[in-house]
């Protein structure tokens, strides 16, 4: 295990130095191709739940036409909401990730930027948000009483691997969500968006041990579709 997180964090930090790289523009290029890759999808377009990470300024694919067009189709849309756990369960991390609605473009826009730079929800607005489960507000970590769920989810990563294994910033809110889906309605359909630049060659793998969930499909920048 710690071997394994050791292998992690040495790799977060190689990647971060290859993104440091990648120009504005060829993002932007890149976030073109994977986007018009993703709206093509047959899961995309028959889901009707769907949540979408909401990206951080450089380093990774952008969302925004995502989340665009999932509302222009009418689509019920979810957006990540982390926050600290009231009291701790044996288990449990400390802070959690749920996934809270998202009304319209004018609510997307109104959303301020995170630490990091991600549009993030007021903690004021979110007692009135919907959760993915089916509740309002906050979940607390409760896997119990789901009534619903999400049909696709959209994931963000700093790497990626030809097994469909995905590196993520190391706080583990993916993986412990994907849990409470698995114990609750159902594990939604996983696509990873990564730029040409975060995809590992094919002899290197992301370091996984067994609280990882590996992708259904991955979209690279170049526009390439590829489906475990």
């Amino acid at each position: 295990m710690a071997a394994v997180v050791a292998a992690k964090k040495e790799l977060r930090k190689k990647i971060k130095t290859v993104l440091k790289d990648v120009s504005d523009s060829a993002a932007t290029t890149q976030t073109t191709h994977a986007t018009k890759a993703l709206l093509a999808m047959p899961e995309y377009k028959s889901a009707r739940r769907i949540s979408v990470y909401l990206s951080m300024p450089t380093g990774e694919i952008n969302t925004s036409s995502i989340v665009r067009d999932a509302l222009d189709q009418g689509k019920k849309v979810f957006i990540p909401y982390t926050y600290n756990l009231d009291s701790l369960v044996d288990g449990q991390p400390k802070s959690i990730m749920d996934m809270v609605e998202l009304s319209s473009m004018k609510d997307f826009e109104s959303l301020e930027a995170d630490k990091w730079g991600i549009p993030t929800p007021s903690k004021d607005s979110i007692s009135s948000r919907a959760n993915c489960f089916g509740t309002m507000g906050v979940t607390n970590g409760k896997s119990e009483n789901i009534t619903n769920g999400l049909d696709l989810i959209v994931m963000p990563g700093m790497a990626f691997d030809h097994s469909f294994g995905r590196l993520g910033h190391g706080k583990g809110f993916y993986d412990f969500f994907l849990s409470r889906c698995h114990q609750g309605a159902r594990v939604p359909f996983r696509v990873g968006l990564s730029l040409t630049e975060q995809l590992l060659p094919p002899n290197e793998s992301v370091p996984m041990d067994q609280s990882d969930f590996r992708l259904d499909a991955l979209i690279t920048g170049d526009g390439e579709l590829r489906r475990a």
